[in-house]
């Protein structure tokens, strides 16, 4: 029996998950830092656009093939709307609303679930039984991961519902560019899809901010983290994987970044772990192998 060597490249793809789930567990590092300084529409508008002027750059001195059709175009910039406009503006708004670290985190935990529900519809893509069993417990570990920072649901209802439509244009907006434009040029996709979010965002600063930022150092520590490390480095890797993955097991990797992102906190800001944390990053890992094992069943079978 032949077995091929792996080579650099397929090394680098096996680990980009790994790496993926780490820098976007670094994003709330970002919004810690920066958002005390600037309100949240501005501080998204300023993000996006410096992201815009980034790729921007990039793609015209790489000469990178553009969409094709001003249809791809419409449909890359609709992707844009949904994963950084909804997404990050509905987050962040509604924790400038009152929403609370935990109810945030346990509504963002649900985002994997609603894109398992979606994908039948969306892409008829089969969501098998032990697929369903990995997404329950991965649900019931984020809770747990969660359940330090929860009292009562106490957030403002507004601000929830802020949420619950974030998390519904990250789940809609990842399907969307599975189904529409997954052969998309990564470096003049992406800036349409910052540009989309960036006039979003820019219009929504004009209209319900002051636009007032104080330029601290942290200010301007958050802003470059959020768009060399979460914007570029995270994003891409995100498309990489929606490309090249069925969107199910994609979406399963946002089971883990609560458990990351806990295991980050807890060297820089001195949180410690309860029995349940603990139990909670078990059931998450083991809801991701499940969703995972299934979808690599599957290719399987259709290999033989």
């Amino acid at each position: 029996m032949i077995t091929e060597r792996p080579t650099g490249s397929s090394l680098l793809f096996a680990a980009a998950p790994a790496v993926f789930v780490i820098l976007w567990s670094t994003g709330f590092i970002g919004a810690k830092l920066g958002l005390p300084y600037a309100e949240p529409a501005t501080f998204l508008a300023l993000r996006f656009a410096l992201v815009c002027l980034i790729l921007g750059a990039i793609t015209w001195l790489t000469g990178a093939e553009g969409p094709g059709t001003w249809k791809n175009a419409m449909h890359i910039m609709t992707v844009g709307i949904l994963v950084h406009g909804v997404y990050l503006g509905g987050i962040y708004l509604g924790i400038s609303l009152g929403v609370s670290a935990g109810d945030s985190a346990l509504i963002v935990g649900l985002q994997p679930m609603l894109t398992a529900v979606l994908a039948g519809p969306m892409l008829s893509e089969p969501v098998r039984a032990r697929q369903w069993v990995g997404f329950l417990l991965g649900t019931i570990g984020v809770a747990l991961v969660s359940s330090r920072y929860l009292g009562l649901f106490d957030s403002s209802v507004i601000g929830v519902i802020l949420c619950v439509a974030a998390v519904t244009g990250m789940s809609v907006g990842t399907l969307y560019q599975k189904r529409f434009c997954s052969e998309m040029n990564l470096l003049s996709g992406s800036f349409l899809q910052f540009l989309a979010a960036a006039l979003m965002m820019g219009i929504a600063s004009l209209v319900f901010d002051a636009q007032d930022v104080q330029w601290s150092g942290e200010f301007v520590f958050a802003l470059a983290w959020l768009v060399v490390v979460l914007s570029l480095g995270a994003m891409t890797l995100l498309w990489m994987l929606v490309r090249h993955q069925a969107a199910t097991r994609v979406a399963s990797l946002f089971f883990l970044v609560p458990p990351v992102t806990a295991l980050i906190a807890w060297p820089l800001f001195g949180e410690t772990f309860s029995y349940k944390s603990v139990l909670g990053m078990i059931l998450v890992v083991s809801g991701v192998l499940l969703v995972s094992y299934g979808n690599n069943a599957v290719r399987r079978r259709r290999a033989i």
